[in-house]
């Protein structure tokens, strides 16, 4: 063998080779989309602690001979096994792990004062989850499965763990594309939120100023996690595994008494599950997988759920400022969805748009973290129906 040869050789092994071979195109367009994500992360800080790991994972996975992340389907039994680097973080996924851990965080960083001082905003937490069911319907509709439907339709909780574990439970091979649109949805909930806030209500409305809430004990926070638990997991048990670990964060949190634990699950064990999330989820974001016209149905039924979502929770508060005749600010609805606490920041903004001197942040902060809870309950009826 000449030199020549053993030069177009080497040439052959490369990676960039394989960008000439049929469907290596489709790697080429995951890696431009892998870095207009990470330009997006950084320089514009949209979601930028989920968006940089799930990014660089769609990196990894889509530079030919990488093999970080390599699935196997047993010709035999069907059953589906992952090896590479990121194949096996990605078991932390397929089981449940890391989208729970990361409820435990959520739950040891939020306070849930505002929704105990103020226990009607649960309804509108509530009345946001419709968007998810609509969705679903709207999926359906479209010929997807049951299983792909749900997947779809719980984007519109905003929850991004929550999308996850539903999906990697019921629909496994939409985990790339579902992923990325519920963290892109959050990341964009400053540009959709506010039209659709300011269509449905007027500008009286939005002027509306509510009386102070008042002051939660700290019996009442730490009696709320563990009723919270009681009733949710004894009326919806396939919820348990999220919102276990919600009320866990907040017990240990408003205990008092494991400060270490406190800090260790709302920061370390957080950033650190994040990035195994992350980098996980970006792992199944294959270009063979992940180009294809479904992704882009799922993308645009992502934003119908989100949006329908924001206007069921809305349209909640509208009823609500009627029945009490006035007092409700109808703008607090956006918050239902669970995208704490920027969904609440919005409304606080939208707020002072209109009233400067008016704050709205610790009022919508109820229906906030009420729609984290309504978004787990949600998905856990339909692991429940489908699962």
């Amino acid at each position: 063998m000449t030199m020549w040869d053993s030069f177009l050789e080497f040439l052959r092994s490369t990676g960039i080779a394989a960008f000439f071979e049929a469907g290596g195109w489709k790697n080429a367009l995951m890696i431009v989309l892998a870095l207009a994500m990470l330009y997006l992360a950084i320089f514009r800080k949209f979601e930028p602690y989920l968006l940089i790991p799930i990014a660089f994972g769609m990196l990894l996975v889509n530079l030919p001979g990488s093999e970080m992340f390599i699935k196997t389907v047993d010709p035999l039994t069907d059953e589906v096994s992952y090896s590479g680097l990121l194949g096996y973080l990605y078991y932390g996924v397929k089981f449940g792990i890391y989208p729970c851990l990361i409820f435990l965080g959520i739950g040891a960083t939020t306070d849930f004062g505002p929704l105990i001082a103020n226990p009607k905003s649960m309804l509108l937490g509530a009345a946001a989850q419709i968007g998810i069911f609509i969705t679903f319907l709207g999926a359906i509709l479209l010929g997807f499965s049951g299983k792909d439907a749900a997947s779809i339709g719980i984007i519109g909780g905003a929850d991004g763990p929550t999308a996850i574990l539903l999906t990697s439970r019921l629909s496994p091979d939409l985990l790339g594309p579902i992923s990325l649109a519920a963290y892109s949805y959050m990341a964009l909930v400053p540009f959709i939120q506010p039209p659709i806030i300011r269509a449905l209500t007027t500008k009286k409305e939005r002027l509306i100023r509510m009386s102070q809430l008042r002051e939660v004990s700290k019996t009442e926070r730490i009696l709320f996690p563990i009723i919270v638990t009681l009733v949710c997991v004894l009326l919806v048990p396939s919820c348990a595994p999220l919102i276990g670990m919600l009320m866990l964060g907040n017990l240990i949190k408003e205990s008092g008494v494991v400060p270490n634990l406190v800090e260790t699950a709302g920061h370390a064990l957080l950033y650190i599950v994040t990035i195994l999330l992350g980098i996980s989820v970006g792992a199944t974001a294959g270009g063979d997988q992940f180009l294809k016209l479904q992704t882009l149905e799922i993308i645009a039924l992502g934003l119908f759920a989100f949006g329908t979502a924001t206007a069921a929770g809305v349209l909640g508060g509208k009823l609500m400022c009627r029945l009490t005749k006035g007092k409700v600010n109808p703008m607090i609805g956006a918050a239902g969805v669970s995208a704490v606490p920027m969904s609440a920041r919005i409304v606080q903004l939208e707020g002072q748009r209109e009233d400067p001197g008016n704050f709205l942040l610790m009022h919508a902060m109820g229906p906030n973290v009420a729609g984290v809870i309504g978004s787990a309950i949600a998905a856990g009826l339909l692991l429940s129906i489908f699962g």
